[in-house]
């Protein structure tokens, strides 16, 4: 009986250590969460991509699980935006957003969702501005010459853009009404297409977030005309702003932020934010940010109301803008 009780025990040994049993298993607190999805609403590889890798692997940590970054590009991020709307709001499923999807596109599209009531706000990221840029063979080089040479080619350059209504069209539009130019708009499904399309030559300009654009200006394969802020950028401070550039008040905020389905339990948005704030707290990602032209937010503008008060601000800011100048999609 002896030797059975002794083979016996040997086997419950192995098959506790493959199942786990219930003495000595680690307590529910202490296992790692489900593994959440970070939707980014457009292509990989452009600006909206970039900050959420930086910030996925560092959130995943502090969650104690694994952040999936996907990527549902398509109709400048409403297809992304609709996807997460449904989801199930259990903190699973969140998006990272910005001026445009959660914004722009309110005012643009007829959506299946209501951009301001069907999300749960967890966390400004980051706030950003816009470069005007060019191609590197254009044969302008400052603003004022990139617009007297549309001027002189009217309805033939090109402004590449991640999709109608997006940022980059919209500030387009602007700047057409600006400065009395006409150019013709070309779609892509993100930034980051656009941008390889612009340092290849095959379109003319872009309206692009600094995050997107300023590692292919500092590389030397493309040109900055301005910066679409009141002040210049610390990590570029050789682009002038549009002031100085001989087109004052053409002011465009590019902020970022987290959201999650409408509903989803106050005390998962507290635990995502938090996890986020203390990402966002890293020496290592402040530096990341700042060089692609981005400033993380003080921390009491980091907070789910905070954010929620911001996008409402910008709603009722631009909305009525984009409506009288008759922005509609192509």
């Amino acid at each position: 009986m002896r030797g059975l009780w002794g083979g016996l025990r040997g086997h419950v040994i192995v098959i506790c250590a493959l199942i786990g049993c219930a003495v000595g298993a680690p307590p529910a607190s202490a296992q790692s969460s489900r593994p959440v999805t970070l939707v980014v609403p457009f292509a990989a590889g452009g600006p909206t991509d970039t900050l959420a890798r930086i910030l996925s692997e560092r959130i995943a940590a502090e969650l104690h699980t694994t952040v999936v970054v996907e990527n549902v590009a398509g109709a400048s991020g409403s297809i992304a935006g609709a996807r997460v709307a449904r989801a199930t709001p259990d903190g699973t499923t969140i998006t990272i957003g910005h001026w445009g999807t959660h914004v722009l596109n309110g005012a643009i599209f007829k959506l299946p969702y209501d951009v301001l009531a069907d999300f749960e706000p967890v966390a400004t990221i980051a706030m950003g501005t816009q470069l005007i840029v060019g191609r590197k063979s254009l044969e302008a080089n400052t603003l004022k010459d990139m617009i007297a040479w549309l001027k002189a080619n009217p309805g033939k350059a090109t402004a590449g853009t991640a999709g109608a209504g997006t940022g980059a069209h919209v500030a387009g539009v602007f700047f057409k009404e600006k400065t009395g130019t006409d150019f013709q708009f070309v779609p892509y499904r993100g930034a980051g297409p656009a941008m390889i399309d612009l340092v290849a030559g095959q379109i003319d300009i872009m309206f692009d977030q600094a995050s997107n654009s300023l590692p292919q200006y500092k590389n030397g394969a493309i040109k900055a005309f301005a910066v679409t802020s009141p002040t210049r950028l610390a990590s570029a401070p050789d682009i002038p702003t549009v002031d100085e550039a001989g087109l004052p008040g053409l002011y465009i905020s590019y902020w970022h932020g987290i959201w999650a389905p409408k509903n989803t339990p106050k005390d998962i948005v507290a635990k995502l934010n938090a996890a986020i704030v203390t990402v966002l707290a890293d020496p290592a990602v402040k530096q990341r940010f700042a060089e692609l032209g981005q400033e993380i937010p003080p921390v009491a503008q980091q907070t789910p109301a905070a954010l929620a008060a911001f996008q409402k601000a910008e709603t009722e800011k631009w909305w009525p803008i984009v409506k009288a100048a008759d922005i509609k999609p192509e």
